[in-house]
């Protein structure tokens, strides 16, 4: 294990990896207070592609686009933790998700009703609610596969 630690320790300074470690704690704790809270908040059509969402959509020009900007670039900085969530401790997926929610792309909504659409995922969103007495989330049916009529 010695020999282990003294390899890595040439590649990367012990400083950098003490600081790794407690970035990896904060934002393990701060993802199990921080992604149940952002959850149980939103709207129970949120991810509902039928039902448009506008954001500060009565502000001025200039206000709207520095706060686009700003929750742009926290949703990336989301995706980011949330993508090294997948191999440190933490809810890598949920905050992915949250990013992706604060991101602004073309066919960002159907990717979030996607991913949230996951069984699993939304069973797990959907307990979380349930225990804070919000609604369960709203999705839009799934169109169906087979829509042609035999001949």
């Amino acid at each position: 294990m010695q020999d282990l630690v003294a390899t890595i320790q040439q590649w990367i300074p012990i400083d950098v990896l003490v600081g790794l470690t407690v970035v990896s704690i904060i934002s393990f704790v701060g993802s199990l207070i921080v992604i149940p809270w952002i959850l149980i908040r939103l709207p129970d059509d949120y991810f509902d592609v039928r039902v448009p969402r506008y954001w500060m959509k009565d502000h001025h020009p200039v206000l709207r686009i520095v706060g686009h900007f700003i929750k742009n670039v926290i949703g990336v900085v989301f995706l980011v933790i949330g993508f090294l969530m997948l191999f440190l401790p933490g809810q890598g997926l949920l905050t992915m998700l949250i990013g992706i929610s604060f991101m602004d792309f073309p066919y960002k909504r159907r990717l979030e009703a996607r991913i949230v659409g996951q069984p699993a995922l939304l069973s797990i969103i959907n307990a979380m609610r349930r225990k804070f007495k919000r609604l369960p989330l709203i999705l839009a049916p799934k169109p169906e596969e087979n829509n042609s009529t035999a001949s």
